[in-house]
């Protein structure tokens, strides 16, 4: 059994929506097509951390979070550079994004940040609430790099209340 990176999931994901955005887009227009993309893409990846919270059992928080990384990361498809990790922090800088690369071959750049960079803030938090996501640039929105600054604040649920 072969299981697909992340990155060949999204391409064939976008493979998918691409007609479907240009219809809308035909339709309706941009903007309301855009709006309709994002929000699908964003309840799909809410579906989907919940998946992997289930898997992760016990193990929330950023150390949880940290142990999916490597799925994202596979066969190259993100060059980072983990600048913090602790049980409160973690940050990492991507300075290559083959996702972006993918959008940008497929025609699909002007959503690539819908079909991939939104999900990133919704997903950390559907593996664990407390999780919070810091970005202020993307290589998808045309920066040199991006700066991911996640957060673990509020009270741990699962150590009772005081």
């Amino acid at each position: 059994m072969t299981t697909l990176s992340i990155l060949e999931r999204r391409r064939i994901e976008a493979e998918i929506i691409k007609p479907i955005y240009d219809e809308l887009v035909a339709r309706f227009g941009p903007e309301e097509a855009k709006s309709v993309i994002g929000k699908a893409v964003r309840e799909n990846s809410i579906r989907q951390a919940s998946s992997f919270r289930a898997e992760l059992g016990e193990h929330s928080g950023l150390e949880g979070f940290y142990s999916t990384l490597h799925l994202w990361t596979m066969n190259g498809a993100l060059e980072i550079e983990v600048t913090e990790q602790s049980a409160t922090a973690l940050d990492y800088n991507v300075h290559r994004c083959q996702y972006a690369e993918m959008y940008r071959d497929m025609g699909l750049a002007e959503i690539g940040h819908l079909l991939s960079c939104q999900r990133d803030a919704v997903f950390c938090k559907g593996i664990d609430p407390r999780i919070e996501l810091e970005r202020s640039q993307t290589i998808m929105g045309g920066a040199s790099h991006c700066d991911f600054r996640y957060r673990l604040v509020g009270p741990d649920d699962t150590a009772g209340a005081d």
